[in-house]
Parts: C-alpha cells; structure tokens; sequence
C-alpha cells in the first residue's frame, strides 16, 4: 500500500492542487483531527489537525508533496420528511438529533425510535440513500460539541 504521508491541514472546493486519490467519508467520520485513512485507490495517508474540524462539502486534505486527497461524502441511509416542517423540526431539535433544513423537507438519519414518533405526528417519510449534511451550530461550528460554546 502506498503511503501518501501526512495531512496538516485542510483545503476548500476549487484548490487547484493535483489529486493524489479520493477519501469517501459518512457525516461522523467527516468530524476528525488526528486519524489514517485509505483512499478508493488503495494508498494511505495521516490526517494530523492542530484542531477537531467538520469538514465542509467538497474539502479537500493537503498534502505536503502539494497535492490533495478530496474528500466524497458518502451515501449513507437517511429519512427524507415532509409535513408541518415547523412541528416536526421542533421534535427533532428537541431531541438534538443532527438535521438537513431545506425548504420543503427535512433529512435525518436513519433512526426506528424517531421514525415511529414522526410517523404519530402525521410526517411523510421517504428512505433513501444520500449524503448526509445537517445544519450546523448557531455560533459558526460546521457542528455543535455541546453547549459550552
């Protein structure tokens, strides 16, 4: 396996470095600082943060020899919810489960015990298959650690 080195730090969408491969990471493992990864090619790197980051769509890791692995958010199982979205974003957040806000829907994650309780109040539920990418915190985090902010 060959080994790509090390990542200290992290690139935004449209860096313009070459690609040494690509990394398909799901919403949790999109929250790191220190951690080797493979990429879909098979080579492996160290990603070594100075901090814990979310990673933004379409970051890119830098690599020391001045290319980049970009990272491919996974497909992972989702629930895609339509209905009175002010009651049932209120039920969610009350639950603090991490959640996808558009305009006519809601995205969470898979979860039976959630399901079943947007079912009673009257939510549209549809699966499916896609990258999961919640609404970050309300003080500029790409995600929330708690309430000590």
């Amino acid at each position: 396996m060959q080994d790509l080195g090390t990542a200290e730090a992290v690139l935004e969408q449209g860096h313009g470095r070459p690609v040494a491969g690509h990394v398909v990471l799901d919403y949790e493992a999109r929250c790191l600082r220190r951690k080797r990864l493979v990429t879909s090619e098979g080579a492996s790197f160290m990603v070594d943060l100075p901090q814990t980051i979310s990673l933004a769509p379409g970051a890119a890791f830098a690599l020391a020899d001045g290319r980049a692995v970009e990272v491919v958010e996974a497909r992972e199982p989702v629930l895609r919810i339509e209905g009175d979205l002010p009651t049932l974003a209120w039920h969610i957040g009350n639950r603090h489960c991490p959640c996808e806000i558009a305009a006519d829907h809601l995205v969470i994650r898979v979860d039976p015990v959630l399901e079943a309780m947007l079912l009673q109040l009257g939510a549209k539920l549809t699966r499916s298959l896609a990258p999961f990418r919640p609404l970050g915190g309300a003080y500029g985090h790409g995600r929330t650690f708690g309430h000590s902010h």
